[in-house]
Parts: structure tokens; C-alpha cells; sequence
């Protein structure tokens, strides 16, 4: 029986797993290889961190619900890939061969890349719920004795989405508890203005996000390189258009969250042809690998070029509905290998992203995400907040259920149709 493994129990490792069974059947062996048993919705971790989600509100019990579909789980983590022989090397030392793999392992968390950073040094971080959960833990400490807060990602940065979310988030909860008076907030990005988010920008995002910080007293510092963080200083370079020094700054703070910059996983970084030199998968345009055509790869951990070059280098995002496409396509060319056809379904890669402010929210829509394009929208509104917690009840739902179908056609482009989006 084919033996298709799936690395990685993130959005798009489930939505892999799911969808290789609903559209292949019972006739394949399916086996996916998480850390540990708990899966996480991460575009909540933002409220984790403020105490509005506790984390077992956003986590499900992986191997309970992929049995009921007959998908096997292991939960001890990867420790190499060894696509020469078709097969991993575990975490508790076994090996599994596969006849397909899906890597969707989501990214290595670059915190070394500047000193002090991260959970372990200086600044907290939304990227898993477990940080969101210290991040909890160190902010409650932070409201008995409020004082400067940073928000924002370090150089290399892609995934920008959620500073402006925590920023904006933390800035609501702030004036909920009558304290946001007390507590001066600075961005700081190594975008080359409010608002590019790795894109290049999405419609009018510049002039949207910067009226947003305007309005809720949030400063800024962009092209912004951050050097190094010591208990209650950031430094920051801040460059000119050319990518030279043009300001120092020494930022001072009680609270800061920092994303870093990804890199591909220790499992596979470093084998050659298989990834680039961050240690992102190498994919052809129907999501496989050039060098070991048994290899698919979804999700962060794709190798993709950023937007444009940026003063400080910025990365592209891949956002859950691009995730989702990549799931598809992956699926639909596994079941054409298996049935011994060419290999042709190839990904749409469009960005569309709901972003939570705490008492609103935005919209951005690029298809396709690199430009130039053929949509652009971007809308800032309470609907935005209403429908991303909708959004998170309905993908716990599938995820409880099993459900093969994808839900961001099902569910977001259905909301972009009323909102008459084309």
C-alpha cells in the first residue's frame, strides 16, 4: 500500500492530511509527523497573549481526531530527512520510509539572529502559543507597573500580519483597563513603510495602517534594523533609502513582542537540493522538489523570493489561504502520480488576510500576491473583527470534524462575494 507521510500538524499539515484522505480514500497509507499532540489555531496566539483566548480554547487533540479519519500520528518530531533513501529519521530514533512526503513543517523561529531576542532573552513573541502564553504571563506582570511598549519584527522578517494585529490589539485592551494613557507604543519593522507588510504594499495598506497608528498614538520607526536587545533597551538602525545607516536609536521598554525572521527546520537545512540556503524547501510549480520528485512542500517552509528588495531585507508572506491552495494542488497531483498521470495542478498564490484590531479589523486582498495584480483591496471595518472570530470557531470546527473541503473557499471567499470583492 503507498505510504504517504505528512511532516508537520500546523494549519497546513492538517489541512494536508485531510484533504490527501477525503480525495485519495482508504486505498493509502497516511501517516503525519507532528511535536507533540496538540495542535494550535496560530492566528489567535495574538489573543492568547492578552488573556482573551486561554490556549486549550485554541488547541485540538491531534491523534484522537486524525484516527477517526485513519490517518496514523507520531508525535516525536523529525530529527533528519533522508530523501536519498525515501525515509525519516525520528526524534526517539526510528526510521519511516515513505513513498510520497508532504513537508509542511512551518518555520525554525530565528530568535538567534539578533542578540537578546525572543522568549529566552528580552522580547516576547506570538508565533506559537506557547510564547503566547508566557507572552500572557509577562504582560499580566507588565499592568501592575505599566511603561513603554515595542511591537513590531526583526529584519527578514515575512510575517508581519501579526505585529500590526498585537500592536493594535494590545492598544485596545490597554484602553479597556483604563491604563493606555501610561504606556507610550513604537512599531518598529524593516518595512520600508507603514503598511507593505512583505507585499510591496496592498492598495491604499500605506495610507490605512498609518491613519490606524495615528489614531491609536502608536509611533513608528521603519526600514529599521534591529542590532540587539538588553533588559529594557532595543537598539535599532534605522537606514536610509540605500540601505545605510541613517539614525540610531536606543528604545526603552517594559513589554516588547519582536516576530523574527524564519529559516527552514534543523530536519532539513542543509541538504543539498533539497533546500536554498535559509533552509526553505525548493518546489517546482506543482509543489514538488527538482532534486527528489518523491518530496512535496507546503506552507512556510517553501522557498519563495520576496515581493521586491527592500533597504532591509524583507521576506513574502504565505498567508492560510495560499497555504490551503498549496494543500490542493499538492493533493491533486499526488492523486495523478498515483494514477500514473502527468503531474500539472499548480497553486494560486493570492493573499487575503483578515487582521484583527481588538475592536475592528482589516481586510487586504492581492490576487496575486506579486504584482501586478489583478485585485486590491484593503478595508478596515468591525465586520473584519466579527469574521475572524467566526473564521476561528468554523477551521476548530474542521479540524474537530475531520472535514476535507477547503474552508477558505468555502468560508472566505463566500464573505468576499457579499462584500462583492472581484
Amino acid at each position: 500500500m503507498t505510504h504517504i507521510v505528512v511532516m508537520g500538524a500546523g494549519i497546513g499539515g492538517m489541512s494536508a492530511a485531510y484533504e490527501l484522505r477525503g480525495t485519495l480514500g482508504p486505498g493509502v497509507e497516511i501517516t503525519v509527523v507532528g511535536e507533540g499532540e496538540l495542535f494550535s489555531f496560530v492566528p489567535s496566539n495574538p489573543w492568547v497573549a492578552v488573556g482573551w483566548r486561554k490556549p486549550e480554547d485554541i488547541q485540538v487533540h491531534v491523534p484522537a481526531y486524525l484516527a477517526r479519519r485513519g490517518i496514523r500520528f507520531e508525535s516525536c518530531g523529525v530529527e533528519r530527512v533522508e530523501p536519498e533513501l525515501d525515509r525519516l529519521k525520528l526524534r526517539d530514533g526510528r526510521h519511516m520510509d515513505y513513498d510520497r512526503l508532504v513537508i509542511a513543517t512551518g518555520p525554525r523561529l530565528a530568535f538567534d539572529e539578533v542578540p537578546g531576542l525572543g522568549p529566552l532573552g528580552f522580547t516576547q513573541s506570538v508565533c506559537t502559543t506557547e510564547h503566547a502564553a508566557n507572552a500572557w504571563r509577562t504582560y499580566e506582570e507588565f499592568l501592575r507597573a505599566p511603561g513603554p511598549v515595542i511591537v513590531g519584527a526583526a529584519a527578514g522578517a515575512s510575517c508581519f500580519g501579526p505585529a500590526y494585529e498585537f500592536a493594535m490589539i494590545l492598544d485596545a485592551d490597554l484602553r479597556k483597563r483604563k491604563l493606555r494613557d501610561r504606556v507610550p507604543m513604537t512599531y518598529v519593522s524593516p518595512e520600508p513603510y507603514i503598511g507593505h507588510m512583505g507585499l510591496g504594499g496592498v492598495g491604499d495598506s500605506k495610507g490605512l495602517l498609518e491613519a490606524e497608528l495615528r489614531q491609536r498614538h502608536i509611533n513608528w520607526v521603519v526600514n529599521a534594523r534591529i542590532t540587539g536587545v538588553r533588559e529594557g533597551e532595543m537598539e535599532v538602525s534605522e537606514m536610509d533609502d540605500a540601505g545605510q545607516p541613517k539614525k540610531q536609536h536606543a528604545l526603552p521598554f517594559k513589554y516588547a513582542m519582536v516576530l523574527p525572521a524564519f529559516t527552514g527546520v534543523d530536519a532539513v537545512r542543509g541538504i543539498e537540493g533539497l533546500c536554498n540556503p535559509r533552509g526553505f524547501i525548493l518546489i517546482d510549480k506543482q509543489q514538488r522538489n527538482p532534486a527528489y520528485p518523491k518530496v512535496y512542500s507546503l506552507g512556510v517552509c517553501v522557498a519563495i523570493p520576496p515581493v521586491e528588495q527592500t533597504p532591509v531585507a524583507t521576506g513574502a508572506p504565505k498567508t492560510g489561504f495560499m497555504i490551503e491552495s498549496m494543500v490542493t494542488a499538492v493533493t491533486h497531483n499526488i492523486q495523478a502520480e498515483l494514477a500514473g498521470k502527468p503531474v500539472t495542478a499548480e497553486a494560486t498564490w493570492n493573499a487575503i488576510c483578515l487582521a484583527d484590531m481588538g475592536d475592528t479589523g482589516a481586510a487586504f486582498v492581492a490576487l496575486p500576491q506579486i504584482p501586478p495584480r489583478n485585485v486590491t483591496w484593503a478595508k478596515v471595518g468591525k465586520w473584519v473583527h466579527l469574521a475572524k472570530v467566526a473564521f476561528e470557531k468554523y477551521f476548530l470546527m474542521k479540524m474537530r470534524s475531520g472535514n476535507t473541503e477547503p474552508i477558505y473557499e468555502k468560508y472566505v471567499l463566500k464573505l468576499l462575494g457579499v462584500l462583492r470583492v472581484r
